[in-house]
């Protein structure tokens, strides 16, 4: 079974993407869908398996690697991690499927896309089943490739492929990292595979190791390069400007790179090494800080943005930020929780976002929608659920899992953990704002399309809003269902053991009253807010960003991240490339090298042409010269 889940990804995308102009298009949407399904389906058995008979297997495919200590398998490692991981990447991968059938309709290249959609779903899967690094790193690399070909599907837009080769390119810097961590887990372990290496942290806990020179901790370098790779997956601040771009694919590929796939790879990697983290308090330290970050940083660029997809994608990096800084104040199994309830909302947000744009004829600029939410009824309806999801209102799936994060930020303890919990509240509410921004501008209001008809708009058809209503039932009911799974109350107390390490029992003890109520009660103020602020009087938010106009600006420039790093690296980059090719490579290498040594051959064979004249004597005058500079030769010898 767990061979299938695994392995029905891969073979639809082989079907699809080397068949498919044999068997159609149909056949290929068809294929790739009901086995991406059907892995869904088995999956949320072994996740029933796991809750109700502590399941767990570790099933070898093969031997993969074998040299002196380098002993890796190709295994499929089945625990409470990867079985909700397992859950999450393939429901959310199979509504996708899904919903594309009727979103890439009208693209002559379905097959392709539906190929990679599938291999996406192979890669992630081989991640999270992994039981060694190295495995783990295939499917990481996989991944990466593959959210290459799809954020660039749409190849002959310069756009897509920029953001594509951006992509790639940032997370290249964090699988730097990440690479360089392995490394030093086997230099220091001798061993890649995830027990053995668990089973030695606590050994070299006080073991040194020189770095560039400084001796540093071992641990805490380890640490610090898988975290570098998990920025760069995750989208972490610094390197997160990739994600933005990413919405020049297809929306379908938005929502299952944003939702349940690439960007939460980063999280389970710190989830399932909390082994090792926990023996590593500054590193966590340094998580929480840079998620705590990343929150506010992302909430307060989507406050001003206008791309409809580029919102949400600001809000998965927000979102994202909360995660990590649950896990650096050791909450892994609450960033698991969020994590899980995240992928139903975010997806149902993104495929929602889709509808709209479907609708609006690929249109993406809220400012030139407004006034449909009774044309399009059922995504209206859709998105106000993942958007209360979003926002944590009471009782719906975002509400349990970020408010428990906020809740044990506080309960750190320390000046890190109320810092991080004042952040996440005011990032909250951010949320709320521009969440209720997007809806506002996009369902209600004014019709601002000039380019078509506001009789003109339909709803999406059945195929794409099937999806929509399986995500919805998700981001209502998921926190509400899981929680005491996820927090391991009552008859689910052991149920992390084994598969998340603590190394001090989380605490029991409730935050004050006011920290479990000030979190919900701000978000519900914050829609009639919104609505006043964007609908009723748009006048108080022009004089505002007046007024205001250099953090506007500011924000609206996301920072100037993209602008500093054209400076600093893009600019710098071109400039030592130039100057290497025309001065080093040109000037130097070409000249003396190829060119030169070409450029010498020829000149002596112009001079030695000139000795082929066709007059005899000439050539009896060169023999004699050449005969007598023999005989010299022999008689000096």
């Amino acid at each position: 079974m767990e061979k299938l889940i695994i392995f029905l990804p891969l073979l639809a995308s082989i079907i699809s993407g080397f068949f498919g102009s044999k068997i159609g298009n149909k056949a290929s949407q068809v294929t790739t869908s009901s086995f991406v399904s059907l892995s869904a389906i088995l999956s949320i058995y072994i996740f029933y398996n796991v809750i109700s008979n502590d399941y767990s297997n570790n099933i070898i495919i093969a031997k993969w690697i074998s040299s002196g200590l380098l002993d890796v398998n190709w295994s499929i490692k089945i625990d409470q991690i990867s079985s909700v991981m397992l859950v999450v990447v393939t429901l959310v991968s199979a509504v996708v499927h899904i919903y594309s059938i009727g979103y890439m309709s009208h693209d002559p290249h379905q097959p392709r896309f539906m190929s990679y959609l599938s291999l996406f779903t192979f890669a992630m899967l081989v991640l999270v089943t992994s039981d060694n690094f190295l495995q783990l790193f295939f499917g990481w690399e996989g991944v990466g490739l593959c959210s290459y070909f799809l954020i660039g599907f749409w190849f002959k837009k310069p756009t897509a492929n920029a953001a594509a080769i951006k992509a790639f390119l940032v997370n290249r810097v964090g699988d730097f990292g990440f690479a360089l961590g392995i490394f030093l887990v086997f230099y220091i372990f001798g061993t890649v595979n995830y027990e053995e290496v668990f089973n030695q942290v606590s050994l070299y806990k006080d073991n040194n190791i020189k770095f560039l020179g400084i001796e540093l901790n071992s641990i805490n370098l380890i640490c610090f390069l898988l975290f570098i790779g998990a920025m760069g997956k995750s989208a972490q601040i610094f390197l997160h400007t990739w994600l933005p771009d990413a919405m020049e694919g297809p929306t379908p590929v938005s929502a299952l790179i944003h939702a349940a796939t690439m960007v939460t790879a980063g999280v389970f990697l710190v989830v399932r090494c909390s082994p090792i983290f926990e023996y590593s308090p500054i590193i966590l330290g340094f998580i929480t800080v840079v998620g705590m970050t990343t929150a506010f940083f992302a909430a307060t660029v989507a406050l001003v943005q206008n791309d409809i997809k580029k919102i949400i994608a600001y809000s998965t990096c927000s979102q994202l930020g909360y995660m990590f800084f649950a896990t650096g104040v050791g909450a892994y199994n609450v960033a698991m929780f969020h994590l899980f309830t995240h992928a139903f909302f975010k997806a149902l947000l993104f495929l929602g976002a889709g509808s709209v744009i479907h609708s609006f004829n690929d249109e993406q600029d809220i400012n030139n929608m407004g006034g449909v939410y009774r044309h399009l009824p059922y995504t209206y309806s859709l998105m106000i659920i993942g958007t209360l999801a979003l926002t944590g209102f009471p009782f719906l799936s975002g509400f349990y899992s970020k408010d428990l994060i906020i809740e044990f930020a506080y309960l750190k303890g320390n000046n890190l953990g109320y810092y991080a919990c004042g952040i996440g509240i005011f990032t909250a509410v951010l949320t709320s704002i521009y969440s209720w921004r997007l809806i506002f501008k996009t369902f209600h209001g004014e019709f601002n399309n000039k380019k078509i008809k506001l009789s003109n708009m339909h709803e999406s058809p059945p195929i794409m809003l099937v999806p929509l209503v399986i995500l919805g039932l998700g981001s209502v009911l998921a926190g509400y269902i899981f929680k005491d799974l996820f927090m391991g109350y009552g008859s689910f107390s052991e149920f992390w053991n084994g598969s998340i390490f603590f190394l001090k029992p989380l605490t029991t003890d409730h935050p004050p009253g006011y920290i479990l109520y000030l979190t919900p009660i701000l978000v519900t103020i914050s829609i009639p807010l919104s609505y006043l602020i964007f609908l009723k009087n748009k006048s108080f938010l022009e004089s505002l960003t007046n007024s205001n106009r250099p953090i506007y600006l500011f924000l609206k420039n996301k920072w100037y991240f993209d602008e500093l790093y054209e400076v600093l690296f893009v600019k710098s980059s071109k400039f030592l490339g130039r100057f290497f090719w025309k001065k080093i490579d040109g000037l130097v290498i070409d000249r003396f090298g190829p060119d030169g040594l070409s450029n010498l051959f020829k000149y002596f064979s112009i001079k030695a042409v000139k000795f082929q004249s066709g007059f005899i004597y000439q050539y009896a005058f060169v023999m004699l010269i050449g005969f007598s500079i023999i005989l010299t030769i022999i008689i000096i010898k």
